[in-house]
């Protein structure tokens, strides 16, 4: 490996600073470059406080002119892929190589870009982290990407975003459309409007159907299950698992290999420390965001109130065995020791009327090239609500697909890149 340190120039006043060197690195297979950015946290006070946000363009060792592809994750709370080549890391690299450059960009608060914490925020009041945490949604987001843009010199770009970035890619099309050259998605249509109990109406559904598929499949599961719920082991983290948290577990139904997952827990002795350190699969304490703004991400324009908690079914009370989704609740910073701290501010945000996110009629009006892969047995975002969105974005070219699970992009990822580049190129 080779490291360079290639200075950039700084840039007229505009409310971001460049810190001035930019690290590229040849890796076999690659040629990455690191960049940093100060930028403000709250976007509309371009004179207070400051975080840093980190992005790598990756490139091809003969591609470094090539246009860019700004790859959007999914989470909220998850940093960008880290890239590699033999093997090809993530996936889709391959394909999305032959014709771009990609910037991976780690969202705000994430990876290295000034990651939130309940020790990075213990000095402020639950006020003040509240008021601190308002400003890591889709809309902050695009910001920064907008000012990666300029300093970068990049004109119009495409953009890719998996599951919570194709929502904030969504938000890209509604407040910057002047950013963009073209937008795909990777199930990641996001509802418009629509209040997220709503939402988790839908997402429960799908989840229930999950159980009972999984348990078709594994019926002495059941048992299993039981089991470890009246052992209650005390987890890597230190914390005790409960029932409740145990059955979160059924958040990794919604992949393609999501079943094979669960039951590779399950089988496990619970007393052993590998189900102790295995159960605890759904990183919060690693990505604090993705439970604080979990359901903020639905709130386009509402307050979220605890809504998973509010829209949970009646069978969750009747059938112990029951898997949870991709659903947030209260009890999750009481119990879980990395979220305790950051209890307060949860509560003050899930009673937040949260801005909208989404402008309908600029959607309407769109000019930018897009197309989504709609997967039609999503778990984690509702097929009926991602094709209503489809049908209201002006020129977007949906691929509605039963082939894949949310996970397609990691599935199978090249097939999935090249068919939205076809689509929205006009070539299908």
């Amino acid at each position: 490996m080779r490291t360079e340190l290639t200075p950039r120039p700084r840039p007229a006043a505009c409310g971001w600073q460049n810190p001035g060197v930019a690290v590229i690195r040849r890796i076999p297979g690659l040629v990455t470059t690191e960049h940093e950015l100060r930028v403000p946290l709250d976007h509309a006070a371009p004179d207070g406080e400051q975080i840093t946000v980190f992005a790598r363009e990756v490139a091809d060792p003969g591609g470094a002119d090539r246009p860019f592809l700004l790859f959007l994750q999914g989470g909220p709370g998850m940093e960008a892929p880290r890239p590699s080549r033999h093997p090809t890391s993530p996936g889709w690299l391959d394909r999305a190589l032959e014709e771009y450059r990609v910037l991976m960009l780690d969202q705000r608060g994430t990876g290295r870009s000034s990651p939130v914490s309940a020790a990075a925020l213990a000095g402020r009041t639950p006020a003040e982290q509240a008021t601190y945490l308002k400003n890591f949604r889709a809309d902050a987001i695009i910001r920064d990407a907008e000012a990666f843009r300029m300093h970068l010199g990049s004109g119009p770009w495409s953009v890719l975003g998996q599951s919570f970035g194709g929502f904030t890619t969504l938000a890209y099309l509604s407040r910057a459309p002047a950013g963009l050259r073209e937008a795909m998605f990777t199930g990641g249509l996001p509802p418009i409007g629509r209040h997220p109990d709503e939402v988790y109406r839908a997402t429960y559904a799908r989840v229930l159907e999950r159980n009972r598929r999984y348990y078709a499949r594994y019926p002495e599961d059941r048992k299993r299950f039981l089991a470890a719920r009246d052992v209650a082991p005390v987890l890597a983290s230190g914390d005790r698992l409960s029932h409740a948290r145990l059955r979160q577990i059924g958040a990794l139904l919604g992949a393609s290999d999501g079943a094979e997952r669960v039951h590779a827990i399950l089988e496990l002795p619970p007393e052993s420390p590998a189900f102790a350190h295995d159960v605890e699969a759904i990183a919060f304490a690693r990505n604090p965001i993705y439970a604080i703004l979990h359901e903020s991400s639905y709130a386009d324009g509402h307050v979220t109130g605890w809504s998973a908690r509010r829209a949970m079914p009646a069978a969750y009370a009747e059938d112990p065995t029951l898997m949870t989704g991709e659903h947030v609740y209260p009890w999750m910073f009481e119990e879980m020791e990395a979220l305790a701290p950051l209890r307060d501010a949860a509560e003050l945000l899930a009673q937040h009327e949260w801005p909208r996110l989404y402008d309908p009629d600029a959607l309407a009006a769109n000019e930018v090239p897009a197309a989504a892969a709609i997967y039609t047995e999503d778990m984690y975002v509702e097929r009926a609500f991602s094709e209503e969105t489809a049908a209201g974005v002006r020129g977007l070219r949906p691929w509605v697909t039963s082939e894949y699970e949310h996970n397609g992009l990691r599935a199978d990822g090249g097939h999935i890149v090249e068919r939205l580049v076809d689509l929205v190129r006009g070539r299908r």
